[in-house]
């Protein structure tokens, strides 16, 4: 009987321990072991949002997103043993065996695919296991093709998993690759007008999770949850023509080599709108791998690089004084080799000549410093200044172009000097960017109306509210400007070096020193050519600035891509040539 009531109690104590167990598992410790059993089993998982297309004017895709994957291991799970695999039966070959893999034959076919050794795949391995002894998830490749990733698949490796990730790709390679800019192997945006442009661009990636079998890894299906969804990014519309970005590449690069260029920038801006039709830089980048370029030649100086514009500012000085009623075409002057104002400064030409008698439009032809001063200093200081920041200067474009400079008129009137003073008449002493200065062009051209810089036309199906424009000077002043650049283009030293038969065209040249950044100049020139045509009704402005042509260091090496660059533009958009001759003026009196 004692026996019977001992083993009770015994019974009674066991189910007692088991009943309390019980209850601490299932009630009091319940969702603290639920929560650690599925963090031991559940994985999350990024959902990409792809970055939005960039496409030109016509819809042309320039940089798109296509699908490249990450292989990802499971380190714990590879380093629990051999994996089985099913091979033929060698006794049999209508048959399979089981054959166990050991990991360093798996990290080895791993390796192979995806451009390792098996020794690296087992070092990510370890490396990741003495971080974390239950670590389940460590890179071995990013950013692989689909070849690459559908190879892995076929090792059916079960600690490895292959995640999608959306990468970029430009389809056009350097074509407007200056532009463009590129963006990191995280898809961060480092440049151009990926990263200009970057709220519209950027997708915005969501996140799922599952849970998983803690033995293989393989996911337990109706496990799924959504945490976030993922957005794709907007659509970039350009104002560019890929067509034309191409050929003006090409034409600028051919020009570079043939006269020992350091670099040269193109500019084709639409006169009646402001917008870039193409912006070449050459050198300039392959965003596919920015890497390759050095990182000088990355971006867009015809943004970046400010300069002495030389005498391609000269149209902006005597538009400035016909608009104040102080000159006009046929005003005359007499223009010394040495001018020497009354304040102190020295103004020289950059040849020696006599004594010659001209009229605005023949200091433009001649390009004279000397004469360019006595028309200018008929003008205060102030007046000057206020016209160019009214042209644009002196400040960023509208575009916003990452690294963009504004160019520096050295604080205008109170930072001038005696020389300054009237270095700022004829583009020295002050520096600008090329598009600052085809945006100069662009107002003369559009009646003396400055319209908005713009490479932008919109994101997705957003179009932004088009400005009527700033007016700078009258129509008047613009047409009367306009006519003298035509006799410029009609009778200056290059006449027969930049003629585009059937346009009339009005141009001017420069030759100027490029600041070092140090107080000095470099030892090269820049070259430049800037106008527009049809001059009798303005369609497109040209901009050409090329840097320390070696081999022709004059404007000479700059009016044939003017001239290549122009009758191409013309060409491509079908313009209507011109139905009557330029104006006739005088240079000389």
């Amino acid at each position: 009987m004692r026996r019977i009531l001992l083993a009770a109690v015994v019974l009674v104590a066991l189910v007692g321990v088991f009943v309390v167990r019980l209850v601490d598992l299932q009630v009091v410790r319940a969702a603290e072991l639920s929560e650690e059993a599925e963090g031991r089993r559940s994985t999350s998982v990024t959902v990409y949002g792809s970055r939005g297309d960039i496409v030109d004017r016509n819809g042309i895709v320039l940089a798109d997103t296509v699908m490249r994957y990450d292989i990802a291991v499971s380190p714990k799970n590879a380093n629990a043993g051999p994996i089985t695999r099913e091979e033929p039966d060698p006794q049999d070959p209508s048959k399979t065996v089981p054959v166990d893999v050991p990991l360093e034959q798996s990290a080895a076919e791993l390796g192979a695919v995806i451009g390792l050794t098996g020794e690296q795949v087992q070092q990510v391995i370890a490396d990741s296991l003495a971080e974390n002894a239950q670590s389940d998830f460590a890179y071995v490749a990013k950013l692989v093709d689909t070849e690459t990733y559908e190879r892995v698949k076929e090792l059916d490796i079960p600690w490895v998993v292959p995640w999608e990730h959306p990468s970029r790709y430009y389809p056009n390679g350097a074509v407007a690759g200056n532009l463009l800019g590129f963006v990191g192997s995280d898809g961060d945006a480092l440049a151009g007008v990926e990263l200009s442009e970057d709220e519209c661009l950027a997708g915005q990636d969501g996140e799922y999770s599952y849970l998983h079998s803690l033995e293989d890894w393989v996911q337990i299906p109706g496990t799924e949850v959504v945490h976030e969804q993922a957005h794709d990014g907007g659509t970039l519309r350009l104002t560019i023509d890929s067509d034309l970005q191409w050929m003006v590449q090409r034409i600028a690069e051919a020009q570079v080599q043939a006269v020992g260029a350091d670099w040269a920038t193109v500019t084709v801006m639409e006169a009646k709108t402001g917008r870039l039709l193409a912006v070449a830089d050459v050198p300039t980048v392959d965003p596919n791998a920015p890497s390759a370029t050095d990182s000088g030649n990355r971006g867009s100086r015809a943004f970046t690089a400010p300069f002495e514009p030389g005498s391609t500012f000269k149209a902006l000085t005597a538009a400035s004084v016909i608009d104040a009623g102080k000159a006009d075409p046929v005003s005359q002057i007499i223009a010394p080799y040495r001018y020497l104002p009354p304040n102190g400064a020295n103004v020289n030409d950059s040849s020696f000549h006599g004594d010659e008698p001209l009229t605005l439009t023949g200091v433009l032809i001649e390009s004279s410093n000397t004469g360019m001063s006595q028309f200018g200093e008929r003008l205060s200081d102030q007046e000057r200044y206020d016209d160019m920041l009214a042209f644009g200067l002196g400040e960023r474009t509208e575009v916003g172009f990452p690294g963009e400079e504004p160019g520096d008129l050295h604080g205008g009137p109170e930072g001038w000097d005696n020389q300054t003073k009237y270095a700022t008449m004829f583009g020295q002493g002050l520096t600008t960017t090329a598009v600052q200065i085809a945006s100069v062009y662009q107002t003369i051209a559009n009646g003396g109306v400055r319209m908005p810089v713009r490479l932008v036309d919109g994101c997705g199906d957003e179009t932004p509210a088009q400005s009527s424009g700033t007016p700078v000077i009258s129509a008047s002043a613009a047409q009367q400007t306009s006519a003298m650049l035509e006799r410029v283009y009609l009778e200056g030293w290059l006449a027969d070096k930049w003629e585009i038969p059937g346009y009339r065209v009005a141009a001017k040249t420069g030759t100027a020193q490029v600041p070092d950044g140090n107080g000095g100049y470099l030892s090269g020139y820049l070259v430049s050519v800037s106008g527009f045509a049809p001059a009798d009704d303005p369609q497109f402005v040209v901009s050409v600035s090329i840097m320390n042509p070696v081999k022709m260091n004059s404007s000479a090496a700059s009016a044939p891509v003017f001239q290549q660059v122009m009758s191409q533009v013309l060409k491509k958009y079908r313009t209507v040539p011109s139905g009557a001759a330029a104006p006739e003026l005088p240079a000389t009196w």
